[in-house]
């Protein structure tokens, strides 16, 4: 009977450190973000100061055939914000499911211009047209680096509210040195069959020294008359050092309705990273929001970000 009990615990024992050896691992990031924020004259915002406040829950843990499974959970202001749970198969790509935003396919597309801070149309009136987007949450991906090629693809099975499924592929190539292109389609389900949109988005980047500079076509084409538009975007940054970054980019949205003249915009960023903390802002302005002339907005923002 004594050496059952022994043969009983070495067993355990093998078991226990066994089930050790792939245990996986939690990690807490936080962010604390002072901004001050200043719109347009014409708008209402009550307190121009404000704090954002967040913290990720990062888990990994390894399978015994070498892929590794990866889990994050965001919090942003003690509500939940986005989660990712990934399959990193190493030389194979990376699959994942998430209901973070741009985390796979052209989501992930939707503006790959050079910027040391927010994209020339955020926070502004008219900053989702021309700008090609599916959905987030539930949503399946893949993506992988295959040489000097790449690969990135979405998938959201629909439900309420969708017709039928949204998906999207891009195709990324780095055929020289600073040189980065890229090439994507999607297809965005509506809310009944045939009300979907059609999307692309093409463009690329080149980097020469501490200069960066992007170009980028973006084309929706939705089923409803007239509806269609398509943004045309251009920046540049400058690395000053290797703490500090600014920019500067542009961009014009076209209609097709022949009542709406061309959305213009621009905006300057400029950020300073010490250790932890980042000092950035922006100014961005708009000219002729959604195709209405003389219809204007901008915004002016200054934060100071830590991260622990």
């Amino acid at each position: 009977m004594t050496n059952i009990k022994k043969i009983g615990l070495s067993a355990l024992a093998g078991s226990l450190a066994a089930t050790s050896a792939f245990a996986g691992a939690v990690d807490v990031t936080g962010t604390a973000k002072m901004v001050y924020v200043s719109q347009d004259e014409t708008e209402v915002t009550g307190n121009p100061y404000s704090m954002n406040k967040g913290l990720t829950f990062s888990g990994s843990g390894d399978l015994d055939n070498g892929f590794t499974i990866n889990y994050s959970y965001v919090m942003s202001d003690a509500a939940f914000s986005a989660s990712t749970l990934k399959l990193d198969m190493g030389d194979m790509g990376e699959a994942s499911f998430a209901s973070e935003s741009g985390a796979t396919g052209i989501s992930a597309y939707q503006s790959k211009v050079p910027t040391a801070g927010e994209e020339v149309w955020d926070d502004m009136d008219g900053q989702a047209n021309g700008i090609a987007t599916i959905e987030d949450a539930g949503t399946l991906g893949y993506k992988g680096t295959f040489g000097m090629f790449g690969t990135s693809i979405s998938y959201f099975p629909g439900g309420t509210g969708h017709s039928e499924s949204s998906k999207s592929i891009v195709m990324t190539a780095a055929p020289a040195d600073g040189v980065s292109l890229f090439y994507g389609i999607g297809d965005k389900a509506g809310a009944n069959v045939n009300s979907g949109t059609d999307l692309s988005t093409f463009g690329g980047t080149y980097t020469a020294g501490a200069i960066t500079a992007g170009l980028q076509l973006t084309d929706l084409d939705v089923s409803a008359l007239n509806g269609d538009s398509e943004r045309l975007q251009a920046a540049v940054s400058f690395a000053v050092n290797e703490n500090m970054s600014v920019s500067f980019g542009m961009s014009t949205v076209e209609f097709d309705n022949s009542a709406k003249v061309d959305q213009e915009d621009s905006g300057f960023a400029i950020s300073y990273t010490m250790g932890s903390m980042t000092i950035a802002a922006f100014a961005n302005a708009s000219d002729n929001v959604d195709g209405t002339s003389g219809t204007d907005d901008s915004v002016k923002e200054v934060s100071v970000a830590f991260a622990f």
